[in-house]
């Protein structure tokens, strides 16, 4: 682990730069194409799960796990992979993430029961998980002084995956099954593992162990927070209730000795720097706020324009094209600019631009109709996630240039912990109200209003290179 700023590169990193920008450009290629796949499949099983849990006997609140477990599989998973690529060598992660994502999927299509779909969900989670850490470590390595750029449009593939997913999902159903939604992974999968091997540069490991107690701990942690939320949803439950304090103490038990741990040992899950010094953890900070505000937010604004305006799934699901649309659009425009702009002016402008579009969609439409009010409020929040994106990928990267691994795998945890978060406190409350669309209208605001009084949050994160000062 770095023990302070530094400019010089790791090993790796000086390797790439001998490389031709062709090779340079389709190493990129193939870790772009299994992020996309990753952010494919965390969308692709919506869209199956009536005709899942029809095909395996199970009700909704099971098949829903699908998407749970996947998303939980991605917030324990992903610092670990991150620590694994810094201490093993980003390409040996990325393949053994590529042979575990393939294999899993291939699993998952043959499934027989949901029980089972459900834990290989988990394990191809693991897979996904790993997957950007050990890309953001490659790219880094074989860009060199240009990562930030490149960097910056990682962020054009997540939504443009999640754009592409329901409807592949959609195709696939009702042209083939619901087991082709995983089955549909294994071709590409081969694919791109056999890429990897090929035009992949190796990376100089640095050793260490790998803490797995402290990875259970970290998923302990997340799981008891989840059951807790979940059963203080139940309508017909008190608040104060076993069902839901005792998970939440389990929460808080297993996240205190996940720091302790952390401290006493040599090779922690996640070096204390990046949650201790200032920078990281304001960072971590605003990346948790952002993942509620700019990805959790997405799953509610179909069922918001359904209660609230009666309109069709259908046109509820387009309303996050425009989303997605704007967001892709904008994060490889920002990406290009990114040298010029530091990284605090477009947090600031992306951060209240999503705010700005969450309130929009919370409030009753103007001049417009009810579709056209609510697409132009999802537009703003993409336009706004897509500016802000490629500053947040990057910031607090130079502070340990070595880390990259876990700085990359730590930042999505956080914004998949945010969303997660974000999701079931809202359907929670939504379970307890009287009416829904009034709750997740109020949602809506809170979670504007938070996005906006973390935003003067971002003078504390280093603008850009020139900034860095010793930790």
């Amino acid at each position: 682990m770095s023990s302070g700023v530094g400019f010089a590169r790791p090993g790796a990193a000086l390797e790439g730069e001998g490389l031709s920008s062709s090779r340079r450009l389709v190493i990129f290629s193939v870790v772009s194409l299994a992020l996309f796949m990753s952010a494919v499949d965390g969308t692709i099983v919506a869209t199956g799960l009536p005709t899942i849990g029809h095909a395996l006997g199970a009700k909704l609140n099971w098949t829903s796990w699908t998407i749970t477990a996947y998303q939980l599989g991605l917030v324990v998973a992903m610092p670990v992979a991150g620590r694994l690529s810094d201490r093993l060598g980003r390409k040996r992660v990325f393949i053994a993430a590529a042979i575990l994502f393939t294999a899993s999927s291939l699993a998952c299509g043959f499934s027989r029961s949901i029980g089972l779909l459900i834990a290989l969900r988990v394990v191809q989670a693991i897979g996904g998980a790993a997957f950007v850490p050990a890309a953001s470590g490659i790219v880094a390595d074989v860009y060199g002084d240009g990562k930030d750029r490149a960097l910056g449009f990682f962020s054009s593939i997540f939504p443009l995956g999640a754009l592409v997913g329901p409807i592949l999902g959609g195709i696939l159903i009702a042209t083939w099954s619901w087991r082709g939604i995983f089955l549909v992974n294994v071709p590409v999968g081969v694919v791109f593992t056999m890429l990897g091997v090929r035009y992949l540069p190796r990376s100089k490991p640095v050793g260490g162990r790998i803490d797995l107690i402290g990875a259970g701990l970290l998923g302990g942690a997340v799981l008891g927070t989840m059951l807790a939320i979940t059963h203080a949803g139940n309508a017909d439950t008190p608040l104060i209730s076993f069902g839901t304090l005792g998970p939440f103490a389990g929460a808080v038990i297993c996240a205190v000795t996940f720091l302790r741990r952390s401290s006493r040992i040599p090779d922690p899950l996640i070096p204390l720097m990046l949650l201790r010094e200032k920078s990281f953890a304001v960072m971590n900070g605003i990346n948790f706020v952002w993942g509620a505000c700019a990805i959790g937010f997405g799953s509610l604004v179909p069922v918001f324009a359904q209660d609230r305006y009666g309109l069709s799934p259908l046109a509820s699901g387009t309303l996050l094209t425009a989303r997605a649309v704007g967001e892709i659009g904008i994060a490889a425009l920002a990406s290009v600019f990114i040298r010029r702009t530091g990284y605090r002016l477009p947090m600031i402008v992306g951060f209240l631009l999503i705010a700005a579009g969450l309130a929009c969609i919370a409030l009753p439409p103007v001049v417009f109709g009810p579709y056209t009010w609510l697409a132009l409020g999802a537009a703003l929040t993409g336009i706004g996630t897509g500016a802000s994106a490629p500053a947040a990928n990057n910031a607090t990267i130079q502070l340990s240039p070595d880390d990259i691994g876990a700085i990359s795998g730590l930042r999505g945890a956080a914004r998949q912990a945010g969303a997660i978060v974000a999701v079931a406190v809202t359907t929670s409350l939504v379970a307890r109200s009287g009416s829904s669309f009034v709750t997740l209208g109020r949602s809506f605001f809170v979670l504007a209003a938070l996005l906006a009084l973390i935003t003067p949050l971002v003078f504390a994160v280093p603008d850009n290179d020139r900034d860095l000062v010793a930790v």
